[in-house]
């Protein structure tokens, strides 16, 4: 996703944006899917949270 954002960036940033908007998003959905799931886990495993 990296190269794919970088090469779209430099070359089609101004006649085609949704090169570089697409792989940005995919980025940004792993990225908060992977918070949302650390989250969990922590509320799963997390022995101070379960004495509350």
């Amino acid at each position: 996703w990296g190269l794919m954002l970088q090469g779209g960036a430099e070359e089609y940033a101004e006649s085609a944006p949704w090169v570089a908007i697409w792989p940005g998003v995919a980025i940004s959905l792993a990225v908060f899917g992977f918070n949302l799931f650390g989250d969990a886990l922590r509320d799963a495993l997390d022995p101070k949270l379960r004495q509350q």
